[in-house]
């Protein structure tokens, strides 16, 4: 019988850090004397712990940068209704942007005049093809 995993969160991402033996056994060490449930316990309070250091940074650059913080949902209605008044928009955010199933690559070129994401772009292959010379 194949083991069953949990679906992932649909608000992370999954990245691959390469550490040295000496930190690893380390990190292992930690997990073993309880003071993390287990490694990826250990990594993502690392990096909150470090975002944390960082937070005044963080909030004024995306201030300065105005970005929007979170998830962004572009669907056909909206892009078409841009579109339709003679408005190219310029996406900037910090988190999750979606461009629905439905948006073809010509309507995107046609209501989109530049995005940039730091995060992740969730799109079809065809409308993240036909937008990467817009990609910041």
């Amino acid at each position: 019988m194949p083991e069953l995993r949990p679906r992932p969160v649909a608000d992370s991402e999954k990245i691959t850090i390469n550490l040295g033996v000496v930190d690893l056994g380390q990190i292992d060490l930690l997990v073993q004397e309880g003071f993390y449930s287990n490694r990826t316990d250990l990594i993502r309070t690392a990096i909150r712990n470090q975002l944390a250091s960082h937070g005044d940074v963080l909030r004024h650059t995306v201030a300065r940068r105005t970005l929007v913080v979170g998830l962004q949902d572009y669907g056909r209605a909206e892009l078409e209704a841009a579109r339709d008044v003679g408005e190219r928009l310029r996406i900037q955010a910090l988190g999750l942007v979606r461009i629905a199933d439905d948006v073809t690559p010509e309507l995107a070129l046609e209501a989109i005049e530049s995005i940039a994401v730091l995060g992740v772009l969730q799109a079809s292959p065809k409308v993240k093809a036909a937008l990467a010379g817009r990609l910041l």
